[in-house]
């Protein structure tokens, strides 16, 4: 195995994180995520960052002065998505902790969880969520090649009702804590998005119901009125943006479908009806189906309140089974894993738990590529290689279609032609 590894390293000219204007790619296979073939010995060829030629190794032309990369036993695919992250967060500080660190920590904190999510694989994430716009200064940083990171599409804040999931709600009256965003009626709701969307805001994320790590929050309940959520989903989709609801009660989900919520977070307590609307609707659930085994694992230990930890067992089996319930059911389905309530880097953990409950390894891999671009609209942008698409590829050793395990340990990984990750680093 050492010596399989230094033999790719050698292949490699360039260290992580250099740029070539022109790269020419090869490896034992690559997975066509559009149809689960895998071709071999394919070639790849990457001008300024973006996918020009794929094909056979012996008919792909090497472009002049261009970095050839060869990745022997190696099977790539596209550069994987992660539709629900949130890079500002570290579950290692859960309840009261946080609160011994200035308010920056946290914006700061956002710069290695970046480079460990795009070491893991998934180039392009979707950040539902964070505080004093970080996610768009993360998102600046990133494109300006001060710090490496993923392609970002942030929400900045999240909102919601007063009192509600996406409000501060673990403080007595005497702080005077509130998220600066909140909206208790259609208008509201309407302003909120304007502002949002002023300050960098590319998605509206809001909170359609309760949630499992807020105070004073059960996750059936419903929190936006359908009226609410309506409005929201008018404004956002008329400046040309989409929205994703965290929503793990039954009503709210099918509320937030009704409405015209691009994707539905969590989506835990759906039932039938909730189904029978995301289908009709065409939206999306993000289902997180992964990060409980941390939770209940870790989260005592990180200072996560008995009342948080319960509702987290309370929902997670039935969770697991309603994902397999709207899988099978043929509700659209993307890749999102809430990560910052797990550590960051682990994103690929979800994927055996999906494959678990119910959905084959290329379901699975489809989730976090050729679905949720689409879900962005980025359809042959992102999750694809292809030409026209961007340079982002993921290499690792054996099938995974077979082992979707594998899918943990990328030993190479690319962004817009730009070398992230070998098999020695």
């Amino acid at each position: 195995m050492r010596s399989l590894v230094l033999g790719l390293a050698a292949a490699i000219a360039l260290a992580p994180g250099a740029a070539a204007q022109n790269v020419y790619v090869t490896a034992d296979r690559l997975l066509d995520v559009t149809t689960g073939q895998l071709i071999q010995r394919p070639a790849i060829v990457i001008q300024d960052g973006v996918i020009t030629a794929v094909g056979p190794r012996d008919r792909t032309q090497v472009p002049s002065a261009a970095q050839v990369i060869d990745l022997p036993g190696v099977t790539l695919l596209p550069g994987m998505i992660d539709m629900h992250v949130h890079l500002d967060s570290d579950p290692t500080y859960g309840g009261y902790t946080g609160l011994q660190f200035t308010d920056a920590f946290w914006t700061i904190m956002a710069v290695p969880n970046a480079k460990a999510t795009l070491e893991a694989g998934f180039t392009t994430v979707r950040n539902v969520g964070s505080a004093e716009y970080s996610d768009v200064g993360l998102k600046q940083a990133i494109e300006a090649g001060k710090i490496p990171g993923p392609r970002i599409v942030p929400a900045a804040y999240s909102f919601g009702a007063t009192g509600g999931h996406c409000d501060s709600t673990f403080f007595p009256p005497s702080f005077g804590s509130k998220s600066p965003y909140n909206a208790d009626n259609p208008e509201e709701g309407r302003k909120r998005v304007r502002e949002l969307r002023k300050y960098g805001a590319e998605v509206i994320k809001i909170c359609a119901t309760g949630g499992v790590f807020s105070a004073n929050t059960e996750p059936g309940q419903q929190q936006l009125s359908l009226e609410e959520m309506k409005a929201i989903a008018d404004e956002a989709h008329m400046w040309g943006l989409k929205v994703a609801a965290h929503a793990h009660g039954a009503g709210g989900i099918r509320d937030a479908a009704l409405a015209g919520i691009d994707t539905i977070e969590h989506a835990s307590l759906v039932d039938d009806a909730g189904i029978a609307a995301a289908k009709k609707m065409g939206a999306y659930f993000s289902m997180d189906i992964y990060n409980t085994d941390y939770t209940q694992a870790e989260g005592a230990r990180n200072g996560v309140l008995e009342d948080n930890l319960r509702k987290d067992r309370e929902i997670a089996e039935i969770q697991r089974q309603n994902y397999r319930k709207a899988l099978k059911a043929g509700v659209k389905m993307v890749y999102g894993t809430d990560a910052g309530v797990f550590p960051h880097g682990q994103n690929a953990k979800q994927f055996a738990v999906m494959v678990r409950y119910g959905a084959t390894p290329l379901q699975a891999i489809q989730q976090a590529t050729i679905n949720a671009a689409e879900a962005l609209g980025w359809k042959d942008k992102v999750g694809v290689v292809k030409q026209g698409a961007f340079g982002d590829l993921v290499g690792v050793m054996g099938d995974p279609t077979q082992n979707v395990a594998l899918l943990e340990s990328p030993v190479f990984v690319m962004k817009n032609g730009d070398v992230v990750k070998t098999p020695d680093k």
